[in-house]
C-alpha cells in the first residue's frame, strides 16, 4: 500500500512540476538528493558500527546478561505466562535493551527472533493455527511484545543524533533530553494500556 502512495505522490508532484515549469528544479532536487542519501548511509554506516562494536564489548564483558538478569522481574510482570526458562524471555530482553540504548537497527534481529520463539510457544501450548488448522491468531504474548517495542525508551537516540549532524545541526545531541521525556511517556502508556487491555482476558 505504501508502495503506491509514494508513486502516487511522485506522479502528482512530477505533473504539477510539469504544468508550472518546475522540472529543472524537480531534476537538481532528485540529483542532490540522491547524492545526500549516499552520503547519509555512509554516514549511518559508520555510526552504527561504532555503536554495535560498543554493543559486542558489552556483550563480552558481560554487562548485556547482567542488564538482562536485572530486568526478568519486569519480564515476569508484563509477560506472566512465558516460562522463566523459556528462549523468548532472552530475546525479549535483547530487543528491550538495544531499543533502550537507541540501536533500532541493533533491536530487529532480536525482534525477529522473540516472533519466533512466542510461536514455539504457542505451538507448545497446542494453540489453533499454530500446530495445524483454524486460524493463526497473534498471541497476547506477541501483542504486548509489538506494541512495547514500538513505544519503547530510548536513552540514546542514536539515529535522531545521526541525522541532525548529517544536515548540520548546532547541537545534535539537544534531543537527547526531549526524547528521553517522549518515549518515557509513550513506555508508560503503552505498559498501562497493556495491562489494562490484557489483565483479566483470557489468553488469545
Amino acid at each position: 500500500m505504501l508502495n503506491y502512495i509514494w508513486a502516487f505522490m511522485i506522479l502528482v508532484g512530477i505533473v504539477y512540476a510539469a504544468f508550472t515549469g518546475n522540472m529543472a528544479a524537480v531534476t537538481d532536487a532528485a540529483l542532490s538528493s540522491a547524492g545526500e542519501a549516499v552520503s547519509l548511509c555512509i554516514t549511518m554506516a559508520g555510526v552504527m558500527a561504532l555503536w554495535m562494536g560498543l554493543m559486542k564489548i558489552a556483550e563480552k564483558s558481560g554487562l548485556i546478561a547482567r542488564l538482562t538478569k536485572g530486568i526478568q522481574p519486569f519480564l515476569s510482570f508484563l509477560f506472566p505466562d512465558i516460562p522463566k526458562n523459556h528462549e523468548a524471555r532472552q530475546y525479549i530482553a535483547t530487543n528491550f535493551i538495544a531499543n533502550i540504548l537507541g540501536l533500532g537497527w541493533a533491536c530487529t534481529p532480536a525482534g525477529l527472533k522473540t516472533m519466533e520463539a512466542l510461536a514455539k510457544l504457542e505451538e507448545e501450548r497446542g494453540t489453533p493455527g499454530y500446530t495445524g488448522g483454524g486460524e493463526r491468531v497473534a498471541s497476547r504474548e506477541m501483542c504486548t511484545f509489538l506494541i512495547l517495542n514500538t513505544s519503547s525508551l530510548q536513552l540514546i537516540p542514536v539515529n535522531m543524533i545521526v541525522y541532525r549532524t548529517q544536515y548540520g545541526s548546532a547541537n545534535p545531541a539537544a534531543v537527547i533530553a526531549p526524547a528521553i521525556l517522549a518515549t518515557l511517556v509513550s513506555t508508560a502508556a503503552a505498559i498501562v494500556f497493556c495491562l489494562f487491555s490484557g489483565r483479566g482476558q483470557k489468553r488469545r
